[in-house]
């Protein structure tokens, strides 16, 4: 193995670093004017955030639903096979939502069988705001009629003095994680302004941390929302950040690492303004989030005003299934909430990885067997290049004696063009690419990048064991302790060390292979090069210590492979019928008087033949000078 394969692994190893570092810097931006609220009652939050320039109406009698303005909450509960929805009067929105088959690693640590809380009024709600034509209606201040009630359907009714209504109207779909949910009203166009044509939405959720490590589930939790006709965009998931969007929204999500809260609408929302506000490690929460939107309502009561929840988890097949039961005539694209990285390596995860993964899931394989088997069919497919790598490496080492001779016939620096020249006009004559090692690296990077994004976000390895590790999806811990250390935090990864010491073996025998091709002076060059591969195991270490095992063990028997691969491509060479047909490939060039060299050897005779031209003209210059 070559520079070039050392500099393509340096290569990698800067990608990765400076991903996580751009995705897990966890800075706390405690001086915003609303830090010093993450101590207060949600409800409180939520009114100091949503409410500040809404003029609410005085709730008396001359308040046209003033009769609704006194009673007492009660929850009506929707349920299929999949969720549990409760509904209150109070404000006639969604009270809580419970997940039935998942839970929390806490609930999975003591082995309950308790569903997961994704969703409670004591830190969400969502409200809806009308503008009247005194002042604007907060339907927070009301409590609501439950009329047509069933195990998937209610609706909340709202009577005024004079018999007007306003319902919300939800529907919970058999067998699923959404919740359709209409506004309507009937009789209310005298008491509402002729040009009224929009409805205001104010949600807002403090999310709850529901996996073992805050440090790596908050990396993965961010507000997202994708504008109509265009990408999916994302808040900062380290830092506070609020965003007033011109565009119109087709869906807003209150996302966490594997489960997300969806708020979608039939016809695209107008002046969004979304917030997400970190929150401190050890509260039970990840962020705040919190956002403001203007949805299209009749006036008339002619049209109804159509909205979607889902409430669920980040699958991403079981995403990209839920535009068959879409409400708007355009495609939500919902599967987007699923992060797989980079253009080149997200399409390596949706045409690749995604298929192998289902297939190998679908065997009902064990998690770590099925990343097993992924990393083995990887490194099959990267092997043929591999090979060829390793060969170009061995070609160059059984030439080396050539190329000692060549530098020991110019020992000069002011040689030093000559002597590369001279060595690759070598390397040509007898068949050998010094660009050889450069394929695979070319080939792994963005393979091993895409791996990177695909294993934390995959849903299907939540709180599933192997070996040791109680769940693949967060950090395992052979040792751990109460107090946070920096930059190592309270615990050690035993497949983050056997990760790193596998990748300490596997820069050991790179710089060993590459020691053997490189000559006296390239190798003073390459120390540096080398002291960073040495450093790198120990960078990665506490650099993915917090991240999952499951990541950590993909890694580990991926460069376990590549070494097994580099020893037993050693042992299966034979140097001497290696050279032997190098010299063959050597005689053979030499009885074709019009080979010409090619590739690098070529540019640097051209650069030679430049440089002597341009030294010979300087001498003429000179002598004329003299004359």
């Amino acid at each position: 193995m070559d520079k070039n394969t050392i500099v393509g692994l340096f290569l990698i190893a800067a990608v990765l670093i400076g991903f996580s570092w751009y995705n897990t810097n966890q800075k706390r931006n405690l001086q915003h004017p609303q830090a010093e609220q993450t101590s207060l009652p949600a409800a409180k939050q939520y009114s100091q955030q949503s409410h500040n320039s809404v003029k609410k109406i005085a709730t008396d009698s001359t308040d046209i639903f003033f009769a609704a303005t006194k009673g007492e909450a009660k929850d009506i509960t929707l349920q299929n096979a999949k969720i549990r929805v409760k509904v209150s009067t109070k404000g006639g929105s969604v009270e809580s939502v419970e997940l039935k088959e998942y839970k929390s690693y806490q609930d999975f640590e003591a082995q309950k069988d308790k569903p997961l809380l994704l969703y409670s009024s004591k830190d969400a709600n969502l409200n809806f705001l009308l503008d009247t034509k005194e002042n604007t209606m907060d339907f927070s201040n009301y409590y609501f009629e439950p009329v047509n009630v069933t195990d998937s359907t209610v609706t909340m009714r709202l009577t005024a003095q004079d018999g007007a209504t306003i319902d919300i109207d939800y529907k919970l779909l058999k067998d699923n994680y959404l919740l359709n949910f209409d506004v309507k009203s009937q009789g209310m166009q005298k008491h509402l302004p002729s040009s009224l044509n929009s409805i205001q939405l104010a949600w807002h959720d403090r999310v709850s941390q529901h996996e073992k490590g805050f440090y790596f589930e908050n990396m993965y939790s961010t507000l997202t929302y994708k504008k109509h006709d265009d990408d999916t965009k994302k808040l900062s998931e380290n830092e506070t950040e609020e965003e007033s969007v011109t565009e119109s929204v087709d869906w807003i999500a209150f996302k966490n690492q594997y489960f997300s809260s969806v708020l979608m609408a039939a016809d695209p929302m107008q002046k969004v303004n979304v917030k997400s506000q970190q929150l401190e490690e050890n509260s039970g929460y990840l962020k705040n989030y919190s956002a403001d939107m203007a949805a299209s309502f009749d006036a008339s009561g002619a049209k109804t005003t159509k909205f979607q929840f889902y409430f669920g988890p980040n699958n991403y097949r079981l995403l990209q299934s839920m535009d068959n039961f879409k409400v708007s005539e355009f495609d939500n694209d919902l599967q987007d909430l699923v992060y797989l990285g980079w253009p080149i390596v997200k399409w390596i995860n949706r045409f690749f990885t995604l298929y192998v993964f289902d297939f190998l899931t679908k065997l009902g394989l064990p998690m770590g067997v099925v990343l097993l088997l992924i990393t083995l069919l990887i490194r099959v497919i990267v092997y043929v290049p591999t090979r060829k790598s390793f060969l170009s490496s061995a070609k160059m080492r059984v030439l080396k004696p050539k190329v000692d001779a060549i530098a020991a016939k110019y020992p000069k620096q002011e040689d030093a063009m000559k002597r590369q020249q001279e060595t690759m006009s070598l390397y040509s004559q007898y068949g050998v690419s010094p660009m050889g090692g450069c394929l695979p690296m070319l080939i792994q990077m963005p393979v091993l990048v895409a791996m990177f994004n695909f294993v934390p976000n995959a849903i299907e390895l939540r709180q599933k064991s192997f070996l040791w590790a109680d769940d693949l999806s967060t950090y395992d811990s052979i040792i751990s302790w109460n107090t946070n250390i920096w930059g190592l935090g309270n615990h050690l990864s035993l497949f983050c060390l056997l990760f790193c010491a596998t990748n300490l073996l596997y820069s050991i025998m790179t710089m060993k292979q590459q020691r053997e091709t490189m000559s006296g002076e390239q190798a003073q060059q390459m120390k540096m090069m080398q002291w960073m591969m040495m450093l790198m195991p120990l960078f990665f270490f506490f650099m993915f210590n917090k991240y999952s095992s499951g990541l950590n063990y993909f890694y580990f028997i991926s460069l376990l492979l590549g070494a097994l691969t580099m020893w037993y491509l050693r042992k299966t060479t034979d140097d001497k019928k290696l050279l032997a047909k190098l010299e063959a490939n050597y005689q053979a060039n030499k009885n074709n008087p019009n080979k010409k060299p090619s590739g690098l050897a070529a540019r640097l005779e051209a650069l030679q033949k430049q440089q002597e031209e341009m030294l010979k003209r300087q001498q003429e210059i000179q002598q004329r000078r003299q004359h």
